[in-house]
């Protein structure tokens, strides 16, 4: 690596590439993969330099002597929350963001590859979020899901909803243009219930590009003008300054190793969502709902 005194807080793919010693193809790959922490701004990729070095060290140690027996990598996968993401880079310290979708970021934990993940994801048979899919998924893990918000989700529209939609009926009555998230992603099964029932399905309606990958990559899509609405939380419409049509509430919560979560870093985030300033941002973000912030919601050691 070169002198980590050259480089900004937050690198671009040039940047990161050249503080890596590695080719820019490199790094387009790591980022296929989801193998390297990042964020993305404005349809720009930026790597976090604090992330990058711890990512760094846990890589290093695990390629050398091993981590510790049984741990999982100090790494937050899953669903892309902009609470979330904001409140990793106020308390800073060793832990990575990987964000993907909520599926990726079961299996992740489930393979110890994160310690935590993000996850909004419904159970269509009982309506209820997270605990059927944690249940299935790691039944055989030691881990804790913990409440990390409510948040309202509604469909992303232009600027002043210039052309009236009012519900998910409309995107396939006028054959407008639809962003979708991945497939895994918690918004993307929300979004299939809520056409379900409309009686509608995917194929009613006029789907435009390939999936997009994060909340805030599904506001660009309607601010860029390459979709007419698509499914995100609220926060993304506020921080954007685009329309949103409100269509119903989520409980977001994050699964957590129980090993990583005595760990300094886990515990810093979690204190770090009692502040006062972790509620001023939720209420300028606008769409969340943190009065059960911190709630545990189920236990694996008590669930057997």
């Amino acid at each position: 690596m070169d002198s980590s005194s050259e480089y900004p807080e937050m690198m671009d793919t040039h940047q990161v590439a050249r503080y890596l010693r590695v080719k820019e193809r490199k790094v387009y790959e790591l980022l296929k993969d989801r193998r390297i922490p990042c964020t993305r701004v404005t349809g720009k990729w930026l790597f976090p330099k604090i992330e990058i070095d711890a990512w760094l060290k846990r890589n290093s140690a695990q390629g050398s002597a091993g981590s510790r027996s049984g741990s999982a990598a100090m790494v937050v996968a899953g669903s892309h929350d902009p609470l979330l993401e904001w409140c990793l880079r106020e308390v800073g310290g060793s832990l990575a963001m990987l964000p993907g979708s909520s599926a990726d970021g079961l299996a992740r934990v489930a393979a110890g590859e994160a310690a935590l993940a993000g996850l909004h994801l419904l159970d269509p048979e009982s309506g209820e979020y997270n605990i059927p899919h944690v249940r299935q998924a790691l039944a055989e893990h030691n881990v804790v899901l913990v409440e990390w918000a409510r948040r309202q989700q509604g469909l992303v529209v232009a600027a002043g909803n210039p052309l009236g939609i009012a519900g998910v009926a409309d995107l396939a009555q006028h054959r407008h243009r639809v962003a979708l998230r991945q497939q895994g992603a918690g918004s993307r099964v929300l979004f299939q219930r809520l056409l379900a029932e409309a009686g509608l399905s995917e194929d009613d309606i006029m789907v435009v590009g390939t999936p997009v990958r994060s909340e805030t990559d599904m506001g660009l899509a309607i601010l860029e003008g390459t979709a007419d609405a698509g499914l995100a939380v609220a926060s993304v419409a506020q921080t954007l300054k685009l329309g949103f049509v409100p269509l119903c509430g989520e409980r977001f919560d994050l699964v957590i190793d129980r090993q990583a979560y005595f760990e300094p870093a886990v515990q810093a985030l979690l204190a770090f969502a009692r502040t006062p300033e972790f509620a001023a941002r939720a209420a300028a973000l606008g769409g969340y709902d943190i009065t059960g912030t911190g709630a545990i919601r189920w236990n694996a050691a008590g669930s057997a």
